[in-house]
C-alpha cells in the first residue's frame, strides 16, 4: 500500500471515528449532581441507621406503629447497609461507571421504599430522603451516559 493510499484510508477512518464519538452536553453536571446526591443520601441513611441501632428510644412511634413491624435495630442495619451502598455508588458515578448507574437506580428505589415503610417513625427526614431518591433516579435514567464521554 502506498503512503498516499494509507493516509486516505486513515483519514476515512478518522472522520468515521469523529462522527461516532459523542460530545458531552451540559447535562453531564446532572450526573455529578446525582453522584453527590447519592453520597449525601448514603450519609443520611447511615445517620438514620446508626440512630436506630444505638438510640432506638429516639423515635416517637413504637415499632408496632411502623408499616413493617421490625425492631429498630433491624431497621438500623437496613438503613446502614443501604447508606454504605449508596455512598459507594456515588463514588462510582463520579468515575462514570455503568454498574454505578444501574446500582444507583436500584439503591435509590430500595431506599425510597425503605423510607416509605419507616415514614411513621420520622416523617420529615424520610420525606426528604424520598425526594432525594426521586432526583437521583431521574438524573440517572435521563442523563446517565454523559460522564462516559468526558
Amino acid at each position: 500500500m502506498s503512503d498516499t493510499q494509507e493516509r486516505q484510508s486513515h483519514a476515512g477512518s478518522d472522520s468515521y471515528a469523529a462522527q461516532k464519538r459523542h460530545e458531552p452536553t451540559a447535562w453531564v453536571g446532572f450526573i455529578y449532581f446525582a453522584g453527590t446526591m447519592a453520597m449525601m443520601l448514603g450519609g443520611f441513611q447511615v445517620i438514620e441507621g446508626l440512630v436506630a441501632i444505638f438510640r432506638d428510644e429516639y423515635y416517637v412511634v413504637t415499632r408496632n406503629g411502623l408499616l413493617v413491624t421490625m425492631d429498630y435495630t433491624a431497621w438500623g442495619w437496613t438503613h446502614l447497609i443501604i447508606g454504605l451502598i449508596a455512598i459507594a455508588t456515588g463514588i462510582g458515578l463520579f468515575m462514570g461507571q455503568m454498574w454505578a448507574r444501574v446500582l444507583g437506580i436500584v439503591i435509590a428505589a430500595v431506599s425510597a421504599l425503605a423510607n416509605m415503610a419507616f415514614l411513621p417513625a420520622y416523617p420529615v427526614w424520610c420525606a426528604i430522603v424520598i425526594a432525594m431518591d426521586v432526583l437521583v433516579i431521574y438524573a440517572l435514567t435521563v442523563h446517565g451516559r454523559e460522564p462516559a464521554y468526558t
